[in-house]
């Protein structure tokens, strides 16, 4: 089972007002597992973008004016995303965008639809938490997922952040095909860092002090009293 994992960054919210996309980013998931094969690229879109999508992403216009359009990319895009289950956070956003980047193209392409099934994540987010926030910061932190270099949206690092999200909400074990070798080791994605997060300094370590230690000696020794032989005290004869 195939499936990409797929995030875009636009000038603007509203695609009647021929707002573009400026970025994507995707990530490939094979049999539920991250292969490390990604496709990312930025996108001219010959036109300004919106103050408060430039807040968001981050992305001005000068940074894109030597990039390729999207007919320059449309290609290996297709290439890399047919065939395969596209999983996207509020999908019709992003589907409406590509759609509408298709029609600009010389020819008859059809929909995304045409080439790929769809999930949205966010339907799938909401039928598990209803009631609750569902955006991607808010399940990161339910599923404990480090997105603490999300200061500015971008496609590919949100992409990565969609799928270890997805394949936690999903309950799949959410671990990296090294090397995209079917018969290769395989290690538990935590342990190794995302494309974006290369430069990211380590985690500080805090030990307990001698007092802090204390106080939980004589916790156990409470709980020793209460439960005749606590399970955190077995724990530390294991």
């Amino acid at each position: 089972m195939r499936q990409v994992v797929l995030d875009t960054e636009t000038t603007g919210l509203e695609v009647a007002l021929g707002h573009r996309v400026i970025e994507i980013g995707c990530v490939e998931l094979i049999d539920r597992k991250l292969t490390r094969k990604h496709f990312h690229h930025y996108v001219n879109p010959e036109r300004d973008i919106d103050d408060g999508a430039q807040e968001v992403h981050g992305i001005s216009r000068e940074f894109l004016s030597d990039k390729p359009l999207f007919k320059e990319i449309w290609e290996p895009f297709l290439e890399f995303v047919s065939g395969a289950e596209l999983i996207m956070h509020n999908a019709p956003f992003d589907v409406a965008f590509l759609n509408q980047e298709m029609k600009f193209l010389h020819g008859s392409h059809g929909r995304i639809e045409d080439y790929c099934s769809i999930t949205d994540s966010l339907l799938v987010a909401r039928q598990k938490h209803p009631g609750q926030k569902n955006n991607l910061d808010a399940l990161c932190k339910r599923y404990s997922v480090d997105n603490s270099q999300r200061d500015l949206h971008g496609a590919l690092l949100d992409a990565e952040i969609l799928a270890d999200v997805y394949l936690l909400m999903t309950g799949g074990q959410v671990a990296l095909s090294l090397m995209g070798e079917d018969d290769g080791p395989e290690v538990q994605l935590a342990s190794v860092p995302r494309a974006l997060d290369a430069n990211r300094p380590g985690l500080k370590i805090i030990r307990a002090s001698g007092e802090e230690l204390d106080r939980h000696e004589k916790g156990l020794n409470k709980l020793d009293d209460i439960s005749g032989g606590s399970v955190w005290r077995q724990q530390e004869l294991v």
